[in-house]
């Protein structure tokens, strides 16, 4: 199993840079692989993809050749969900909805092997089919849970969730959670920023790297400042979307084609 390089960039207090991946595709996930993030996330819970799109993103990650290290967000806290991704060959799982301690245990039991855990053996592509003999002996270590923090229960519950061993990234929701508080969108708000706070200096009490995602890069640097250690900046969508928009719109500015 190669070293998860995000966990011990993180271990060792760095700033890590990742970024969504919703396209599904493997193309697009290979080029997101050679640009250079610390890691990348794909998106079961929104993303359109299944299992054989997940398979493909990760085989053209491994084409990449570069470091970026594969997480993938499941649909839910489902033992069954986590292992089949594992499986796959993620080195990673974010796991949506986490409300309680006992949310949290169930996350980190689903990403270990007993008896640390739960998660049931197999030779599959993550143990590289069974040639990797080592592969049972270090996933526990070496595999990762982002929780995501994303509902006001949570923030009422992080003192006892981030006291549950084995989270490697407080990951904040904020559209969810100014949605939960009923200010969706405002993330500025002055309820939701003191969620946000109390979220912030629980993890940092514990030495917890907290994540979140960035709309932009100036909203990036803001929260970098912060002290958030697992930044995502923005995602293939959006990037496509303010890439080509920006083009267009000044081809469409441009005097020899307005004025036509």
């Amino acid at each position: 199993m190669k070293p998860n390089m995000l966990k011990r960039k993180l271990s060792a207090g760095q700033f890590t840079c990742g970024s969504w991946m919703s396209l599904c595709s493997p193309i697009g996930a290979e080029v997101m692989g050679m640009i250079g993030f610390d890691w990348v996330l794909i998106d079961m819970e929104h993303g359109m993809g299944d299992y054989q799109t997940l398979l493909s993103q990760l085989q053209a990650l491994g084409a990449a050749g570069g470091e970026t290290v594969p997480i993938v967000r499941v649909q839910w806290n489902d033992a069954v969900v986590i292992k089949r991704v594992l499986d796959a060959g993620a080195y990673g799982v974010m796991v949506p909805g986490g409300r309680t301690v006992h949310d949290a245990r169930n996350a980190v039991s689903a990403i270990k092997y007993p008896p640390q855990g739960v998660r049931g053996i197999a030779g599959n592509r993550g143990a590289r089919f069974g040639l990797d003999a080592e592969y049972t002996k270090q996933a526990n270590d070496e595999i990762m849970l982002f929780l995501q923090i994303e509902t006001l229960e949570a923030i009422n519950n992080i003192d006892a969730i981030l006291d549950v061993p084995g989270i490697d990234v407080a990951f904040l929701g904020p559209n969810d959670l100014s949605a939960d508080m009923g200010h969706l969108g405002n993330w500025d708000h002055p309820e939701v920023r003191a969620a946000i706070e109390k979220l912030e200096k629980a993890a940092a009490k514990r030495n917890i790297p907290v994540g979140t995602v960035s709309r932009n890069w100036d909203a990036a640097k803001v929260l970098v400042d912060r002290g958030y250690r697992a930044m995502s900046l923005m995602g293939d969508i959006p990037l496509l979307i303010q890439g080509a928009k920006g083009i267009v719109d000044n081809f469409r500015k441009h005097p020899n084609v307005a004025g036509k």
